[in-house]
């Protein structure tokens, strides 16, 4: 279903909002830049516009300018709406051309690689209906960042360090992410000279990007390299979708999400699934993680089967009688195997931002794989992504097969949650592949089920269903991935239940979850930034 029900009650403002004002990411200079604007007096939009261009600078292997992103909306008069920011793959790339080649699968790496890019145009529409600043103003920090270089973080090191070899193989990402033929160390600055200069031009015109002199060098570069662009994908990838969230009830509240491309819908089914039967169990107890763990895998296995990126055959998922089929077969002991494959990684990052009038947005955004395709536009800084090799199938009738003027299918949504009358109570989202969508409905869990708050959510114990989608690993064998402070029992107990446990270190199952929940008791906001990686929530 999309938009909220008639019966529901009108939307009404969070008057618990007041003066409140927080920005969440999973790097401090982000977060720092985002907690700025919204001191300042900008708009959750000022700060969030502000916040992406600023991680293309301290996150580069999970987000740039030549990835994909998602958002959704909560404005101060309780409507909800959401920007998809995701491009086309090459007008020529349909089965016919990758079968000629003789290809089983896309590469994952390469020009065959990759879609064509719609963060910036995503962001731009973003800017255009909720700013208050100009985009110059808002990306002027990322820009001197640009310029001077930001210090290397351990996991930027160990992202060049696991990829050190293709970069060094484009021009463009050696000059930006080596030194000397080296890995930098952490704290050794990273100077972006082209990209500030790209970040100049785009500032100024973020359809640049799309059309004339900028799209015409992508475009060729990649034919050069064997990818069928035509140059119209590219162009009309500028226009980003825009629209309602798509939205389901837990409990006595509405999670709104971000629609297709996007698996929100599998939130969704999973919320549904879920809703009311984790409240009486204790909090990831055996059976508690059992029953996440069940609805995951077969959010997996009917997007495999039935879901594409183009089809609403989703909605039929949510149905009253296909949600009580499935937890029929989860109450009888079964355990849904999915059918494709997960690579539980961080290549993705996130942010959200909550400003005083009660403006929420909840924004993700991907290279897909880290350093997406490990290719640049000639001269631009500018890594593109590998979302086509990620997220399109050579499988002849897949619901996912690749075709032209086919969004890839996607990992990425964000999501936020209010009560009946569109009065805000949670936003988040976090990166990590198809661990999303299990690992946002298990913060869900924590804190609607459990009354955790934002930071004990985030922090959690986490497990993961593998596999998932990701069109490199299909037919991947079934696991449960958990990090061992689920504890011993817990364990013991799924493996006794048929649960193929696989047990990983205390902080290792990937993502970096953000939440910003209001507090209606103390009337505050409070926020939660992943300890996986080096989040900071900063509020006033």
């Amino acid at each position: 279903m999309t938009g909220v029900s008639a019966d529901w009650p009108a939307p009404t403002r969070n008057p618990v909002l007041a003066g409140e004002h927080m920005a969440v990411s999973s790097h401090p200079a982000v977060s720092a830049v985002g907690h700025r604007v919204l001191a300042a007096g900008g708009t959750a939009i000022d700060a969030t516009v502000a916040m992406a261009a600023m991680s293309w600078l301290a996150l580069p292997g999970q987000c740039g300018v030549g990835g994909d992103a998602f958002a959704v909306v909560r404005e101060p008069d309780g409507s909800v709406w959401t920007i998809n920011g995701s491009g086309y793959g090459p007008d020529g790339g349909d089965l016919a051309f990758y079968r000629a080649q003789g290809r089983s699968a896309i590469p994952l790496t390469g020009a065959l690689a990759v879609a064509a890019p719609g963060a910036v145009a995503a962001i731009a529409a973003l800017h255009a209906r909720g700013a208050t600043r100009g985009l110059p103003e808002l990306w002027a920090p990322a820009i001197a960042a640009a310029e001077r270089g930001l210090p290397c973080t351990r996991k930027t090191r160990a992202d060049i360090l696991e990829h050190e070899a293709q970069l060094g193989a484009d021009d463009g990402a050696r000059r930006t992410f080596l030194r000397d033929g080296r890995a930098p160390q952490v704290g050794e600055r990273l100077p972006q000279p082209e990209l500030a200069d790209s970040l100049r031009l785009l500032a100024a015109d973020p359809r640049a990007l799309y059309t004339g002199e900028l799209a015409e060098r992508a475009v060729a570069a990649l034919a050069v390299a064997g990818a069928p662009f035509s140059g119209d994908e590219w162009a009309a990838s500028g226009i980003p979708l825009q629209g309602e969230a798509i939205v389901g009830r837990y409990g006595d509240l509405v999670v709104h999400t971000t629609p297709l491309p996007t698996p929100g819908w599998m939130v969704l089914q999973q919320a549904a699934v879920c809703d009311g039967m984790l409240s009486g169990l204790p909090s990831l107890s055996a059976d508690a993680v059992g029953w996440l763990a069940g609805a995951a895998r077969e959010a997996f296995r009917d997007r495999w089967d039935r879901c594409g990126t183009d089809t609403d055959a989703w909605r039929a998922l949510l149905r009253p009688e296909a949600v009580a089929d499935v937890r029929a077969k989860l109450a009888a002991g079964g355990h849904p195997l999915a059918t494709a494959g997960l690579t539980p990684d961080g290549d993705t990052t996130t942010t959200v931002a909550v400003d005083g009038d009660g403006r929420a947005v909840s924004f993700i955004h991907s290279l897909a794989f880290t350093f997406g395709a490990r290719i640049t536009i000639p001269g631009t800084g500018i890594m593109l992504n590998n979302r086509l090799g990620r997220g399109a199938y050579l499988v002849e009738g897949h619901p996912n097969q690749v075709r032209p003027r086919r969004r890839p299918l996607h990992t990425c949504l964000a999501w936020l949650v209010t009560d009946t009358g569109g009065a805000l109570r949670h936003v988040g989202n976090t990166p990590g592949g198809d661990g999303q969508v299990q690992w946002n409905m298990q913060v869900l869990s924590h804190l609607i089920d459990h009354g955790l708050d934002p930071q004990a959510a985030v922090s959690a114990p986490r497990f993961t269903v593998f596999p998932g989608s990701d069109a490199d690993v299909v037919g991947a064998p079934d696991e449960l991935i958990c990090e061992s402070r689920l504890g011993e029992r817990a364990v013991a107990e799924l493996r006794a239940a048929g649960h193929p446990v696989r047990v990983v270190g205390p902080w290792d199952a990937g993502g970096s979850a953000l939440v910003v929940s209001v507090d209606g008791r103390l009337g505050c906001l409070a926020g939660g930034a992943d300890p996986r990686q080096d989040g900071v929530a900063l509020g006033g």
